[in-house]
């Protein structure tokens, strides 16, 4: 059975003022407590104070009386017709899985139900859309923490896309309907991935398209030698399981991809190792798992994300999240 999780009531507020004045941290005070450890770190960044001593020193407080008024008028607001009603555990997980884990409402639902959690209240996914977007249920969440669903490009955007340069390799047109069908295993999509302005480094992004398993990769600069790289490191780790693994690789048309004998020719013996296929222009539907697992990176590197500043470490712990994150298309 799942771990059911609990709400502060007065009594454990009155307590967490006390070992908070005990010097305790917060994470031992959650396990004294019974509730998860960023439920205590909540309470306390919105239910301290500073207090001012009679030797005019300040000092940081928890006001556990304030803190339990504050609960119970939120609970009026919310108001008795809300499905979720005092399922605050629920609420608080809810909170948690979205704002921390970078989780959607419908990735969150299947998160409880395959480990077993056990709340007083069922919602559906629609349900807790309503609730973030009325404002008055959760305390923390928003429609901001919400999966980034991209700025419209504008016309000039797309005119420049259309001017895109002819394709240096093979066209989609040429590819074999088994890889449109998604029928068999080893056929991959590939982008990259931008930072800001001031950002060199960049990430290439790889997703298998029957498994819509995922590989990233985070290179120093925006350019065709460094996606060659990225596949030649591939083929020397995997050596000649390398052809079969990776048969063919589907790319836009971008200028990181124009080297398309760099990226088909083996590092080890300079023979055909993939076949590369380009997408038409201002077409990313045509590449539409990798535009989706893109959408799922940037709830770990958000646009504007530098990634000079971002740790080869960063990247691998976001890529397994990313093989971990339930999606709908694999039924959760």
């Amino acid at each position: 059975m799942g771990q059911h999780w609990s709400h502060l009531t007065p009594t454990k507020r009155i307590q967490l003022d006390a070992f908070i004045r005990a010097g305790m941290k917060p994470t031992d005070i959650a396990k004294e407590l019974g509730v998860h450890h960023t439920t205590i770190y909540r309470e306390l960044k919105r239910c301290t104070y500073e207090h001012l001593n009679s030797d005019y020193t300040t000092e940081t407080r928890y006001n556990p009386e304030g803190a339990q008024a504050r609960y119970e008028a939120n609970l009026r607001a919310k108001g008795p017709e809300l499905k979720i009603g005092h399922d605050h555990a629920l609420a608080n997980f809810i909170e948690d899985k979205i704002i921390l884990d970078h989780y959607s409402p419908c990735a969150t639902l299947a998160f409880i139900k395959e480990q077993g959690l056990q709340f007083d209240t069922q919602l559906c996914a629609n349900t807790i859309y309503n609730y973030i977007y009325r404002g008055d249920v959760f305390l923390n969440l928003t429609p901001e923490h919400l999966l980034y669903k991209g700025e419209r490009r504008s016309p000039e955007d797309k005119q420049d896309q259309d001017r895109a340069r002819e394709a240096p390799g093979r066209t989609i047109e040429q590819r074999p309907w088994e890889i449109w069908a998604r029928e068999t295993f080893g056929h991959w999509e590939m982008d990259s991935l931008m930072g800001t302005i001031e950002s060199e480094a960049a990430l290439v992004v790889l997703t298998e398209r029957l498994t819509r398993y995922g590989l990233i990769f985070r290179v120093p600069d925006h350019t065709m030698e460094s996606v060659v790289k990225v596949l030649n490191r591939l083929e020397r780790r995997l050596g000649k399981d390398f052809r079969r693994i990776f048969r063919s690789i589907t790319v836009d048309n971008g200028s990181e991809f124009q080297d398309c004998a760099g990226m088909e020719r083996s590092v080890r013996n300079k023979r055909p190792r993939t076949t590369i296929y380009y997408c038409h222009p201002s077409s990313p539907g045509e590449r539409g798992s990798n535009e989706n697992m893109n959408r799922i990176i940037r709830r770990f590197f958000p646009k504007g994300t530098n990634f000079d500043e971002v740790t080869p470490q960063e990247v691998a712990q976001a890529e397994i999240w990313m093989n971990n994150y339930p999606r709908a298309i694999l039924e959760w």
